[in-house]
């Protein structure tokens, strides 16, 4: 099997999980109904990403029982919802509203970040140094941090919080260095790795032209 198929599994079956949990609960306040409009349009967008421009990375073969691995591991992300629903506890207004607005910001940045990176290699080979990517190497990973961050602060609860940085730590630093890593031995990197940030934005410097008959195949790695 491979990893997509875990990934997608648990993107399909978020939805039904924070709906079935409201159910069990019977918990329809606004809380729970906007948790389950973020979260489940999340995993939607997900599968149609999936579909339509696919990672690379996720597309590698295992063995079935480390897809069932990688899948328990993301059932970890459930969490969230379930302390939100069965605390019963009501978000304020303005966390509400904050959840919101930081849960647009990172799908906007994860979802048309990974479109460019996905289309821009498909037809065109190197090193991508504009646009999402010009200045952040990994602005997909902090859109998605963002998107997490947002069901976090929903569940009003400490645990979440540690979840995702547990994510953080074990798999997107890990994934980005072993890029940064990947792509260190073309000498155009350095200075977009000086000019550029791992994850945030570096706001300053001047990024190299990109030349793709001289430099990384991807940025992928």
């Amino acid at each position: 099997m491979k990893i997509k198929q875990a990934i997608d599994l648990h993107k399909f079956l978020t939805f039904l999980v924070v709906l079935g949990l409201m159910v069990a609960y019977n918990n329809f306040t606004i809380g729970p109904w906007v948790y389950l409009a973020l979260h489940g349009t999340y995993g939607i967008l997900w599968l149609l990403k999936s579909r339509i421009y696919p990672d690379k990375q996720w597309e590698e073969e295992v063995t079935w029982w480390k897809g069932v691995a990688v899948f328990t591991f993301l059932i970890s992300y459930w969490v969230a919802p379930f302390l939100l629903v069965s605390s019963y506890s009501e978000p304020p207004p303005i966390l509400i509203s904050a959840a919101i607005s930081i849960n647009l910001l990172g799908v906007f940045l994860h979802y048309t970040s990974d479109a460019q990176k996905y289309y821009t290699l498909k037809y065109k080979s190197g090193l991508i140094t504009e646009g999402f990517f010009a200045r952040s190497r990994n602005i997909n990973y902090g859109g998605e941090i963002l998107i997490y961050l947002s069901f976090a602060m929903l569940a009003q609860h400490w645990l979440p919080f540690v979840i995702l940085a547990s994510f953080a730590i074990a798999i997107f630093i890990p994934n980005m260095l072993k890029k940064d890593k990947s792509l260190s031995r073309y000498p155009e990197f350095e200075q977009y790795r000086q000019n550029s940030g791992l994850l945030l934005p570096k706001l300053w410097g001047k990024i190299p032209d990109s030349n793709p008959s001289a430099i990384a195949p991807n940025n992928d790695g």
